[in-house]
């Protein structure tokens, strides 16, 4: 063959290949395709989606952009961004073109709000950078650039670029200190760390790096949050307050729902840096927050600030509980859960959302509540900052919306996570493979679980089922056979060749136990407290109890559960300070936490923790 033919040859094959390559279809992508919630979450999950999400009317949420007239230092720049990731999120979930359509109007109604400068907020030009305006840009910059990775739409980028280039002008090194941007040693302008690194990751921009890596150090500053050097601190005592100082202040140190949000950012910068001193600190002030703060309900924090909520539970604290707390904490614990694989993070979320998160939402989903205390009732929070909305309506959504992406996650090649038992079906993309799985349960109602697992063809993988630390005794079996080595706060990873219609059961501990604290006693039974609520007509349901248990153990009876209610029991006790052994032996009702009060008047008073007799 001649040199002239040997060049046709390959000139042929070449565009052979290219024929090929421009025909061929890409592998498939690994992990979570589709999710279908089911029972009492998938319901509320549905509501929330239906009325706080396609119910809100986002003209409102736009209109102080347009208008560009605060002066006062306050936040509604926030609930555009808040809303829209909610939207999102939810529109992930349930594949809505109506939601789809009604983000994409509020996101082009939005960005046609920028200025030449690229300015997009509320703010006075003469305000810019004081109260919460950079606060309020990291959560326009947050839905701009989710919304980019949604929808491919360039527009969306774009306006996020400019509006950090924007603020590249006006704070930083040698301009105007971060810390000095708002309130609480600067922790609300400090967390827009977080869509730095989302649009770092979008543009590879070094500028956008640079500033990621000025607003970690900013932090160590004599006037920052030493978000670093002060994660060993128990987070109630970085920053004691001192006499004159104000709550609403830059002294306080205090502010939980904007230190998270700055741990979720240094945590971002992690993952691209690989610096493992950011990952420390979050990971060390998460086991503060765990040991010190969070209480009975997953919730934590009263006046949004950390005020060592644990030991202090159960006393009536003020504002206890902030919904942007709960939905802050379990974005906490989803970003380490996302880095570390560990367990333990799915543990808190759990307990966060059948609790602190259900009691959040009104029954019919059309309002979420800005405090949930522990006892006595709940009611609507106001609207802020003259628009129909608060922080709260904005931001709950969000919380609902996570429950299905952590339901099931792909953390690798090759496994599947069995994260939360809800009554669900799911499609799990694991290379060339599809495998359809399917929850059959009533979880945490009852603690049986059946997971059906049925690949489109014999597939090798891993199938990790989380085993929560508070069931004791948890047996798994696969097909009929018990699996060995079933450990309470960690996964059981079952590594086989799976096939159409394989079966595993869990069954979980149940067990309900009395916790006791300052005098007082709370059930938890799984992940679930229970409460009292007036609407039993059981008795005054602050009185003094005496509650029979064997080593914590408590003998529950299920009832028929009311038509407002998702659980109820009852529960014998002795009641009263002569508790007489004849006279005074009664029977009490408890329900679930989320269920007790939510008739969101004072119809209805409810308590978590009962005061108990002293006997001896």
């Amino acid at each position: 063959m001649t040199h002239r033919h040997l060049a046709h040859f390959a000139t042929l094959l070449s565009m052979a290949f290219v024929a090929v390559a421009a025909t061929a279809k890409p592998a498939p992508q690994s992990g979570v395709k589709e999710v279908h919630l089911h029972g009492y979450v998938g319901k509320r999950i549905d509501q929330c989606i239906e009325k706080r999400v396609m119910g809100q009317n986002a003209d409102e949420l736009i209109l102080p952009f347009r208008t560009q007239k605060e002066t006062r230092g306050r936040w509604a720049s926030e609930f555009w961004g808040k809303w829209v990731q909610g939207a999102m999120s939810a529109y992930r979930y349930n594949q809505d073109p109506a939601l789809f359509a009604k983000i994409k109007d509020a996101e082009e109604k939005l960005i046609a709000c920028q200025t030449e400068k690229g300015f997009i907020g509320d703010y006075t030009p003469e305000t810019e950078t004081t109260g919460w305006d950079i606060w309020g840009r990291k959560y326009t910059l947050l839905g701009l650039v989710k919304w980019y990775r949604l929808s491919g739409d360039k527009a969306a980028l774009k306006a996020a670029c400019r509006l950090l280039d924007y603020t590249l002008t006006q704070v930083g090194p040698d301009k105007k200190p971060i810390y000095e941007c708002g309130f609480y040693k600067g922790m609300p302008p400090m967390s827009i760390l977080e869509p730095v690194m989302f649009l770092y990751g979008e543009t590879k921009n070094p500028a956008y790096l640079d500033f990621a890596k000025y607003i970690a150090q900013a932090s160590e500053s004599p006037d920052g949050p030493k978000l670093i050097e002060k994660c060993d601190v128990p987070v109630a005592f970085r920053f004691p307050l001192k006499p004159g100082d104000a709550w609403y202040g830059k002294f306080n140190g205090q502010k939980g729902y904007e230190m998270m949000s700055c741990y979720v950012g240094l945590l971002e910068l992690c993952k691209v840096t690989g610096d493992q001193t950011y990952f420390h600190a979050a990971e060390r002030t998460w086991e503060h927050i765990v040991a010190e703060e969070v209480n009975v309900a997953g919730g934590s924090c009263s006046g949004e600030c950390w005020y060592e909520g644990y030991k202090k539970q159960t006393q009536p604290a003020i504002h206890m509980m902030e919904t942007c707390v709960t939905f802050t904490w379990m974005q906490f614990c989803e970003r380490l859960l996302e880095m570390t694989g560990n367990a333990r993070y799915v543990d808190q979320i759990e307990l966060t959302m059948y609790n602190a998160l259900m009691a959040s939402m009104r029954n019919d989903g059309s309002q979420i509540v800005k405090y949930t205390p522990l006892e006595g009732f709940r009611r609507e929070g106001e609207d802020q900052c003259d628009v129909h909305i608060n922080c709260c309506n904005a931001n709950g959504p969000r919380a609902f919306a996570m429950i299905p992406r952590l339901t099931y996650r792909v953390p690798a090649e090759g496994r599947i996570d069995v994260n939360l038992y809800i009554p669900s079906e799911a499609t799990i993309q694991l290379g060339k493979r599809r495998i359809a799985l399917r929850q059959e349960t009533t979880y945490p109602r009852e603690g049986l679980v059946t997971l059906t697992v049925s690949p489109d063809k014999p597939v090798q993988a891993d199938i990790a089922l989380r085993i929560p630390d508070w069931s004791k005794q948890t047996t798994v079996t696969l097909n009929g056979a018990a699996i060995d080595g079933v450990e309470n706060g960690n996964y059981c990873v079952i590594s086989r060749e799976w096939k159409a219609g394989d079966v595993v059961e869990i069954s979980f501990d149940m067990t309900a136990r009395l916790l006791q604290l300052n005098g007082m006693g709370a059930i938890r039974r799984g992940p679930v407290v229970l409460a009292r609520d007036s609407r039993f007509g059981d008795g005054f349901v602050d009185e003094c109890v005496t509650i029979p248990n064997k080593e914590g153990v408590v003998e529950l009876t299920p009832v028929k559960t009311p038509a407002s209610m998702w659980m109820a029991f009852t529960l014998p006790v002795l009641r009263g300070c002569y508790a007489d052994r004849t006279l005074d032996r009664y029977e009490i009702h408890l329900c679930d936490f989320a269920s007790a009060g939510n008739t969101w008047d004072e119809t209805s008073r409810y308590r978590t923790w009962l005061p108990l007799l002293i006997t001896h």
